[in-house]
């Protein structure tokens, strides 16, 4: 495949540049730092478990994600280290680096992502 200027590319893509937001850059609006975590995000709504990441995402402040990640390394849901990087990610990006809010009903209306 051959590279396209960006001029060039603009021009012939236009559309593709629009969906993009116009300037060809694509915004990651959250992280998943555990591989086994964003698996489970992967899957179909039946039979479903929360992970983490979405226990967090239903959170309105920072205090509130961290006594979500307490509580769930406290009951052994999620590794320490796990709980560690979900503690520096909190910390270096903020609680919205995990994702949107999450709203109550958010599954019954077969919202995953």
């Amino acid at each position: 495949m051959s590279k396209y200027k960006s001029k060039e590319f603009r021009r012939k893509y236009p559309n593709l540049i629009e969906e993009w937001g116009g300037n060809g850059m694509i915004k990651i609006q959250a992280v998943r730092s555990d591989v086994k975590e964003a698996e489970k995000a992967a899957y179909n709504l039946q039979g479903y478990e929360p992970t983490a990441v979405d226990f967090i995402r239903r959170c309105k402040n920072n205090a509130q994600a961290r006594e979500i990640i307490d509580f769930l390394e406290s009951k052994g849901k999620t590794d320490p280290s796990y709980g560690k990087q979900l503690r520096s990610q909190l910390a270096k990006h903020g609680l919205r680096s995990f994702g949107k809010r999450k709203e109550p009903g958010c599954y019954d209306r077969g919202e995953m992502g």
